[in-house]
């Protein structure tokens, strides 16, 4: 069964920091992409950042320099570093896994993030 438990969002200010996990379980990294999204109130959920198998990342534009995506293998988690915080970062955010063969994707109940202005 596979399981992704998100945590570490919470209230910041703007120009705070905020680090996000992603705990994985029933998924190995080997097969699946891993990723963050997230999902402002009355807007359509968001790429954000992702990580391959293969370890190459990608960002979405207004997180770009701001958010580091990484990956700890042994621990199995996620983590989605965010620096200098601005009010339009706050939206639920999600970690992903999606397999690079069958393409099904697993999505975790998702963790709020509020930057307070």
């Amino acid at each position: 069964q596979v399981q992704l438990v998100e945590s570490g969002g919470g209230l910041v200010q703007a120009g705070g920091s905020l680090r996000l996990s992603c705990a994985a379980s029933g998924i190995t990294f080997s097969t699946n992409s891993m990723a963050w999204y997230r999902q402002a109130p009355g807007k359509e959920r968001e790429f954000v950042a992702s990580f391959s198998p293969g370890g190459s990342t990608k960002y979405a534009d207004s997180p770009k320099g701001r958010f580091t995506i990484s990956r700890d293998n042994a621990k199995k988690t996620v983590y989605l570093e965010m620096n200098n915080l601005k009010f339009e970062d706050t939206a639920v955010y999600y970690c992903n896994a999606r397999n690079i063969w069958s393409l099904v994707s697993y999505w975790g109940q998702g963790t709020q993030v509020t930057v307070s202005s």
